[in-house]
């Protein structure tokens, strides 16, 4: 009976901070939309932040949707082989990469990349007392630095997406055109074909850009409550890939749903 109490009594404090912690982002993201001005009056912090998450994360992005395009070329034409349909490799690798490979894979790398590094870089000006002596300037520190971040992350997922998508095809293009030696021409017509730009470009763009409100906020969200301390930092830092991946992966489900359920 005790341990069927304590079990409840344990439960249910993790249900009231579960609840908190979903409370708490909801009025961060709140705050942050409402704090938004300053993008407009001073752009350079976004394009800082954007060079910052963007390009910094640009070579491990380029490198990876390569690789992941030679594997869909690979497991593609050995897959259309079977049925002889191998003429429409370039239609499966780039359908692949528009409308899951490429938003998805992305986000997780973006997670693991730049979502760890905001997270730890706002922990240590926590941990270093920089975001207090903001405020002792009278300088708001969500407004100086919580926004700059979310924005500069929110545009620059959808470009590193894309990138992703490019190179991978251009990766497929590698192995089924230049190794197996599928037609260039058919490769390339059956993926203009069969490629719609509204219902699976735009849609794949629409994935990245909420993933990256989502990763964005959760780095920004764990740097913001960190403990001051170096083993704070470390755990929020290593709560955001751990949550940043899990949220995107269950959003993925609920997108692929709604958007390709016709």
């Amino acid at each position: 009976m005790n341990r069927f109490v304590r079990g409840l009594s344990h439960l249910g404090f993790a249900t009231r901070s579960a609840i908190y912690s979903l409370g708490a982002f909801t009025r961060m993201l709140a705050t942050i939309l409402a704090r938004s001005g300053i993008i407009f009056r001073r752009p350079a912090l976004v394009s800082q932040q954007i060079h910052f998450i963007g390009n910094y994360s640009l070579l491990i992005i380029a490198v990876s949707g390569l690789f992941v395009g030679f594997v869909l070329g690979l497991q593609g034409y050995y897959t259309l082989n079977r049925y002889g349909s191998e003429e429409a490799l370039g239609l499966l690798v780039a359908l692949s990469l528009t409308r899951e490979l490429g938003p998805v894979v992305t986000a997780l790398l973006f997670a693991g990349r730049a979502g760890t590094s905001l997270t730890a870089e706002i922990g240590l000006m926590k941990a270093g007392e920089q975001l207090a002596a903001m405020e002792v300037m009278a300088v708001d520190p969500i407004r100086r630095v919580l926004v700059p971040r979310f924005w500069g992350g929110v545009v620059a997922m959808p470009i590193l997406a894309a990138v992703f998508s490019a190179v991978g095809i251009i990766g497929g293009w590698i192995v089924g055109v230049v190794l197996i030696g599928i037609d260039p021409g058919v490769f390339w017509s059956q993926m203009q074909a069969g490629v719609d730009v509204f219902n699976d470009v735009l849609n794949g763009v629409l994935k990245s850009l909420i993933f990256g409100v989502a990763v964005t906020l959760i780095a920004l969200f764990e740097g913001w409550n960190a403990k001051p301390t170096p083993e704070g930092v470390s755990r929020a830092t290593t709560r955001t890939v751990v949550s940043g991946s899990l949220t995107v992966l269950g959003l993925d489900f609920l997108l692929t749903a709604l958007m390709f359920s016709n």
